[in-house]
């Protein structure tokens, strides 16, 4: 099985399945001299973490990471990171039923027509147990990116209920089981989700995300469009099934002239009057915000029975027991955010080995300095 790597010079490969021993992965070209520590990386996977409220799979792992390699007295020294992550609450045995079903909007089917075997616990490699390897790489990311450059995330839709946007508040995702911004929403989202989690049946969501201090010029014009890059590394989150960079699908019902992000001087600086593009325009960032949005599509392990088929042709009706989050999407946050920063670390290194005289500090937005075009 090819493909567990992505990235350029900022280069990750990811290893390990749900129910194995341990998963992890290894980072190569990040640059010698920044400060890492596990404690650097350790508070990421714990927002990440399963089983820390009643609305998340109750599969209770700590998810304490372990530097292997790439760091001498505190600092990266240019070799490989190698991180592990073990696996320490397994049930295998919750699988058995299903491990000669394929389960409708599962990767069951295609992974058996492509490999002709499956490892039916938890998913094995497919599972989104393998997201605690992309949060700790975008750790690593983000140490490259330094304090400069902020990324942020939220759940702005649980289901069909989207927030109230001018509610948006920060500070009140920390405050929540569900990375809501909006704490007027977070007591109908309770109410929609247990009464989903008692049926047995489950509901999608979306995800925002922030970048803030993002320097311009990153990307390229064709074959390595920043937002191209953002969107491929979004899509490959587990469940997801669409991406926006700013307005996104919204911009189909505007004027040219209401979607244009128009410029004013301001002094000997340009200053952006909207931000419609999302930060990034003919693939390459403006020093805006980059703004970046992804759907998840509703969990596809459920108690309700659904219609499949087994392995040998025959029909038959799966219900999925075990342990499994009503919504992927509330863990979906840090997973997006690490996979943005991942994105932007790549970037940078790139647009800084191609253009070395370049600013090495980001510029605040909504403005830059003129001769930086």
């Amino acid at each position: 099985m090819s493909h567990n790597t992505y990235g350029h010079l900022f280069r990750v490969t990811t290893w390990g399945e749900s129910h194995g021993p341990a998963i992890g992965c290894v980072i190569d070209g990040c640059p010698p001299g920044i400060p890492l520590a596990e404690s650097d990386i350790q508070p990421y996977l714990d927002r990440r973490r399963p089983g820390q409220s009643r609305f998340t799979t109750q599969r209770q792992e700590p998810d304490q990471v372990r530097i292997l390699s790439g760091i001498y007295e505190g600092h990266t020294t240019g070799t490989p990171i190698a991180l592990q992550i073990d696996n320490t609450d397994q049930r295998s045995k919750d699988y058995a039923a299903i491990a000669q079903r394929y389960r409708p909007g599962h990767a069951d089917l295609t992974y058996d027509l492509k490999y002709g075997l499956r490892d039916p616990r938890g998913g094995g490699r497919s599972s989104a147990r393998e997201t605690a390897c992309r949060v700790a790489a975008g750790a690593v990311a983000r140490r490259i990116l330094g304090p400069g450059i902020r990324i942020r995330g939220a759940l702005t839709q649980l289901g069909p209920h989207p927030i109230h946007r001018p509610r948006w508040d920060w500070a009140e995702i920390d405050r929540n089981d569900f990375f809501c911004p909006d704490a007027l929403a977070v007591p109908e989202w309770e109410k929609y989700l247990l009464a989903l989690r008692r049926a047995g049946s489950s509901c999608g969501a979306v995800i925002e995300l922030l970048a803030e201090g993002a320097p311009p010029g990153l990307g390229a014009p064709l074959y390595a469009k920043l937002d191209a890059d953002i969107a491929a590394a979004l899509m490959g989150i587990n469940a997801v099934k669409g991406v926006e960079i700013g307005d996104g699908f919204a911009a189909a019902a505007l004027t040219g002239e209401t979607n244009a992000d128009e410029m004013r001087m301001h002094g000997n600086e340009i200053t952006f009057l909207a931000n419609h593009a999302g930060g990034i325009l003919g693939g390459i960032s403006t020093g805006a915000p980059i703004i970046a949005r992804f759907a998840v599509k509703p969990t596809s392990s459920i108690l309700t029975p659904v219609r499949g088929v087994t392995r040998d042709g025959t029909d038959t009706d799966i219900s999925t027991t075990g342990r499994h989050d009503p919504c992927v999407g509330i863990r979906a946050v840090p997973v997006g955010e690490a996979m943005l920063a991942c994105v932007l670390a790549d970037h940078l290194l790139r647009h800084r080995a191609q253009n070395p005289g370049a600013p090495t500090r980001p510029v605040l937005p909504p403005r830059f300095p003129l001769t930086g075009l």
